[in-house]
């Protein structure tokens, strides 16, 4: 029989999940990034999980975890929540040791990676998509587990998964040679930051480990505040791998207890990082994916000269996700805004407008016209496009002197939700 899972992690849990992960997950690349060192000063480097077995460092927990299984556990199967990628993990486990599972999925969790879940997954895993978050999945799942005694697999919590995701910044080290001065990782419940935290703390302490949180799910954050996880009154889905609305129990105490940072990071600035590493470096990344290097530079700053390791967590993103990744992205870089345009019902309103609002690098990228016919004006909703900036100011100048009432749509607006 296996014996009961600890209830803490310690490096040495960190150095056996290696060992059962050799040769199962893959070994993925570390390599220098010429923009992210240019920017900073510092040598960057990449941990590229995206190109793990399953594009994501979340396998090494969900093997690490269902390796340990007894015989008698393992006939009871495994059950899970997942945003995707925890999900995908499990699923790999799942068929390279024949165990039966299933994986609770959220709706907002992308096609691809429910695709990828039931390819991976074959004849042994079936999927299930319930809910609006994960917080929903996660409490399925747990029901699943109490009914059918299978063994739940948590994404982060528990010590188990913590040591296998801690395998990250291990393999870091073995590839470095040295231990980096720097590691910047993604935080959504806290397992790979808990994991990397028990391992460093041990073996390097000298190391600054930096958590990245996205700005509209921030828990780690709010449970240190609180002292305690705590569930978050809101949550931001976007980042659809580290929305999470409440930290594990098993993960806080590590976090807090370590005095690492914790840093957020805006949505918007995450999709910046997201195109900048598409088009410069040739990466595919999710939105949790591009979280640790989107903080470079914006909130975490560092020596230049010192060795930096950005780890890139997962790389499955969906391709028909792009069209809202620039226009997040366009909006945070402020060259994206959108306007309520009272146009006079006559001929020559448009045209008046296009003259004498537009400056001549302005672009209107959405128009929504709804004419009264017993009024003397109509409303439409305008999206401009400017080429930098700047040229918001004069803009708006000359819409202050143009005789339609014209209003911004503040991001913050309700109606902003129907536009991102």
């Amino acid at each position: 029989m296996t014996r009961a899972a600890s209830t803490t992690v310690t490096a040495d849990d960190v150095d056996a999940a290696a060992d059962l992960l050799r040769g199962i997950a893959t070994v993925t690349p570390l390599l220098p990034n010429a923009r992210l060192s240019a920017l900073t000063g510092a040598g960057v480097w990449l941990k590229r999980e995206d190109l793990q077995v399953v594009r994501s460092y979340k396998v090494r927990g969900a093997y690490a975890l269902i390796a340990r299984l007894d015989e008698t556990a393992r006939t009871l199967g495994v059950v899970c929540a997942s945003a995707g990628n925890h999900g995908q993990g499990l699923a790999y486990a799942c068929a390279a040791l024949g165990v039966r599972g299933r994986v609770y999925l959220p709706r907002t969790t992308p096609r691809q990676k429910r695709d990828r879940i039931a390819a991976l997954g074959g004849d042994v895993v079936d999927v299930v998509v319930l809910g609006d978050t994960y917080d929903e999945a996660a409490q399925a799942a747990h029901e699943d587990a109490a009914r059918t005694g299978a063994t739940l697999v948590p994404a982060f919590d528990d010590p188990r998964t913590i040591a296998g995701q801690g395998t990250v910044v291990r393999e870091v080290v073995e590839q470095l040679g040295a231990a980096p001065d720097v590691v910047v990782l993604p935080v959504g419940g806290g397992g790979l930051l808990a994991g990397a935290l028990t391992w460093l703390g041990a073996r390097h302490p000298g190391v600054r480990v930096v958590g990245v949180e996205p700005a509209g799910a921030a828990s780690m954050a709010a449970a240190l505040a609180a002292g305690g996880p705590v569930d978050l009154a809101e949550l931001d889905t976007f980042v659809d791998g580290a929305a999470v609305r409440r930290v594990g129990a098993s993960t806080y105490p590590v976090v807090a207890g370590s005095g690492a940072e914790l840093t957020t990071v805006a949505e918007g600035r995450v999709c910046t990082e997201m195109l900048a590493l598409y088009q410069s470096d040739g990466v595919i990344a999710e939105p949790a994916g591009a979280l640790a290097p989107a903080a470079l530079g914006d909130t975490i700053h560092v020596e230049p000269g010192s060795t930096v390791v950005c780890v890139l967590s997962g790389g499955n993103n969906d391709v028909s996700r792009y069209a809202e990744v620039v226009e997040r992205a366009l909006v945070h870089e402020g060259r994206k805004h959108y306007f309520l345009v009272d146009f006079p019902q006559e001929p020559g309103a448009l045209r008046r407008f296009l003259d004498e609002v537009l400056g001549p690098d302005d672009d209107i990228t959405l128009f929504e016209y709804i004419k009264r016919n017993n009024r003397e004006t109509g409303p439409a909703l305008v999206g401009i496009e400017i080429s930098r900036p700047e040229d918001l100011d004069p803009l708006l100048r000359r819409m202050e002197l143009a005789p339609p009432h014209i209003e911004p749509v503040p991001a913050d607006s309700p109606l902003f939700r129907f536009l991102l």
